[in-house]
């Protein structure tokens, strides 16, 4: 867990306070210089300091990759767990805290890969909880190797001569589960994108899945240069109900009018047309969601003690 000075035996004492990005900002981070992941980890601080969401009562889980060091750089409780495991972790947590507010960070080898079973049906589950897909496209903590979102022909050091399959499609498969409520992408170098989609999945009631575009200044540049070089490349899709950032239109004026709810449209949109398509492919809050269909007993703090010490008891030597 993060050391964030507090416990969650004792929740329920928040400090009547504003909090600040400050209060957020846990250890320096380690990325490279150029990669992505920092400008995300600020759009997600500064959407907690919005959203006002008290540390104590926040969770960032994790698996392994280089975006599964988020935990470490926030001052909340984190959970840096195995690879391909952080839904489950908190599927945990959300279950038997489903008065906290619940991060996942997962990188594509983590989610989809190793994890992408449980990807699925966390997707089918629709617990209340943010999820973030760091999309660079590539294994770049274990210094490049194809991954299941690699374009066909990108080379790296397990496929030198291109990726021989196609690549994985994390929107098109999402929105492929039953029971899915909140699909959307966005990238790291359109920061008001980026945050106003940060915002729109944190405000939605259910799993919002969310794909970050994520630029590896060391395995992965060449992918994603053409999006950053022609903003004609970029598509930008735009409803009330989803996310629309005026202030950006003179820079990328593709612009569709989508509207999220079309579950079929959202599907073909998603179809690979050489356009990074950015926006709210679909969202609905009138699906059910898991937590709502299990009705655990409500546990004091001393409750709580007592049940830990309990268990605690039961394997001591």
């Amino acid at each position: 867990m993060s050391d964030c000075g507090c416990s969650l035996l004792v929740l329920g004492q928040e400090e009547d306070r504003d909090y600040t990005m400050e209060d957020y900002a846990g250890a320096t981070p380690r990325w490279c210089t150029g990669c992505g992941d920092h400008g995300i980890l600020t759009s997600v601080q500064r959407l907690l300091e919005e959203e006002q969401l008290a540390p104590e009562r926040t969770v960032f889980v994790s698996g392994i990759g280089c975006s599964s060091r988020f935990p470490h750089y926030l001052k909340t409780y984190g959970f840096h767990g195995l690879h391909g495991r952080a839904l489950p972790v908190a599927t945990g947590v959300k279950l038997h805290r489903p008065d906290l507010h619940v991060f996942v960070v997962m990188g594509d080898g983590d989610c989809c890969s190793i994890g992408a079973g449980h990807w699925i049906h966390a997707t089918r589950y629709n617990m209340d909880m943010v999820v973030l897909l760091l999309d660079n496209e590539i294994y770049g903590l274990t210094k490049n190797q194809t991954s299941p979102t690699t374009p066909q022909g990108h080379p790296s050091n397990t496929q030198p001569y291109g990726s021989w399959l196609p690549a994985l499609n994390p929107i098109s498969a999402t929105l492929g589960v039953t029971n899915a409520s909140f699909v959307a992408q966005t990238s790291d170098w359109v920061p008001a994108h980026l945050y106003a989609t940060l915002q729109a999945a944190y405000r939605h009631r259910g799993f919002s899945f969310v794909r970050i575009l994520q630029r590896c200044p060391q395995y992965s540049t060449a992918i994603f240069d053409s999006y950053l070089r022609d903003p004609s490349k970029t598509e930008l899709l735009v409803h009330e109900r989803g996310v629309d950032v005026p202030e950006i239109a003179g820079i990328y004026p593709n612009r569709r009018r989508h509207d999220p709810s079309d579950l079929n449209a959202a599907r073909a949109l998603a179809e690979d047309t050489g356009l990074a398509r950015l926006g709210v492919f679909y969202r609905n809050e009138s699906h059910p969601r898991y937590e709502e269909t299990r009705h655990l007993p409500p546990h004091s703090a001393d409750d709580r003690l007592s049940l830990l010490a309990a268990e605690f008891d039961r394997h001591a030597i």
